[in-house]
């Protein structure tokens, strides 16, 4: 075993040497000496045990068992060297109506008796890793994916759905957005974009050739592609551009018991649900006029039946569409908040500028690339 890739300084990734780990505990690593702070990079000679191990095909030499790897146990050594110890193997099940009911059975071997472990395969499934992706947040699956070999990453790609796939791209750098959306069928594609928030939906878009974002945008279904459309439109580096538009609006006639049930959807962002917009019908944007903004904080000081109209913050302007990057900051900054409101000249609200919105453009262009492992 040569080492391990380990995340420091939030989600870069360096190689670790197993000479330099004198501990692993549950989240830690413990070293000696500096640490090469150099991004990884895999040699074609190394394997990922996690990326690539994961699902080999291999047979159990004791008993001639055929399998899947689904896990690996490493361990240190009474020399004080770190080993790949054991491997944990499912067995394939036969085929017919009881391999529908149940999987193959487990066994948990030696290394070394298990032979297939270094030979790569273009059937390599990935049913295993798909799981493990699966379970973990969307930036660590977006690390995971990034560092994958191209096969591999496309086997995972197609086994993901497309409202996992779509979470997983919008925390992938633009370079690995636009490759793997272009190795997908257009049908696929458009299905992704989809469920994807329109913000980032269009910042994608705009990256791909003109034919194929055309493309994809009739097959978009019209709602969506409209919203992406609309956000297009608007000048690069402004609250137009960066703004979602789907917050939390509500009509003048709802209650704070309302507004409380809206905002507990799992799906919306800390900061997406911090505020909500009061306005008149249509409750879509662009809507009717806008009314003003209720801020979760106060709505839980006040009596679930009072009107969410009753406790709107007056005070409040909203941001206008063409609002530079820089205005867009400050305001934010210098009013304390997570979300502002955007309306137009004609006091329709168009959308909401989020805290996250406005990092994603504050930071490098390539900042998703360093956070992955190209800094």
């Amino acid at each position: 075993m040569l080492g391990l890739v380990a995340e420091v300084f939030g989600r870069r990734r360096v190689f670790l040497p197993m000479t330099r780990v004198t501990n692993v505990d549950a989240g830690q690593v413990y070293t000696t000496g500096l640490l090469n702070m150099r991004r990884f990079e895999q040699r074609s000679t190394e394997t990922l045990v996690i990326g690539q191990m994961i699902d080999r095909q291999v047979t159990i030499t004791s008993s001639g068992v055929s399998g899947t790897v689904y896990d690996v146990a490493m361990e240190q050594a009474r020399n004080r060297d770190w080993v790949l110890s054991r491997v944990a193997v499912q067995e394939q099940a036969s085929k017919g109506r009881a391999a529908l009911r149940r999987r193959g059975q487990t066994h948990v071997v030696e290394w070394d008796d298990v032979v297939g472990l270094a030979q790569r395969s273009a059937t390599q499934p990935a049913t295993h890793l798909l799981h493990a992706i699966n379970e973990m947040r969307p930036a660590d699956a977006a690390n995971m994916i990034h560092d994958l070999p191209p096969e591999r990453r496309r086997q995972v790609v197609a086994g993901l759905d497309d409202e996992r796939l779509a979470e997983v791209l919008e925390e992938l750098p633009e370079d690995d957005q636009v490759e793997i959306l272009e190795h997908l069928d257009s049908e696929r594609a458009a299905d992704v974009l989809e469920e994807m928030s329109p913000e980032d939906a269009a910042d994608l878009i705009a990256d791909l050739p003109p034919e194929t974002a055309a493309t994809l945008l009739e097959l978009m279904e019209p709602e969506e592609a409209e919203d992406v459309k609309r956000l297009m439109s608007y000048e690069e580096n402004t609250a137009g551009a960066m703004m979602t538009p789907e917050p939390v609006i509500l009509g003048p006639d709802a209650t704070i018991a309302d507004a409380l049930a809206y905002v507990r959807n799992p799906e919306l962002t800390p900061a997406a649900a911090a505020l909500v917009y009061v306005c008149r019908p249509p409750l879509e944007t662009p809507t009717g006029k806008f009314l003003g903004v209720a801020h979760i904080q106060r709505l839980l000081r006040e009596p679930p039946s009072t009107l969410v109209a009753g406790a709107l913050d007056s005070e409040l302007d909203p941001l206008r569409p063409e609002n530079s990057l820089d205005e867009v900051a400050a305001h934010l900054a210098t009013y304390n908040l997570v979300a502002a409101p955007v309306v137009d000249e004609a006091g329709h609200l168009v959308g909401a500028v989020t805290v996250d919105d406005l990092l994603d453009h504050l930071l490098p262009e390539n900042w998703r690339d360093r956070a992955v492992g190209h800094g």
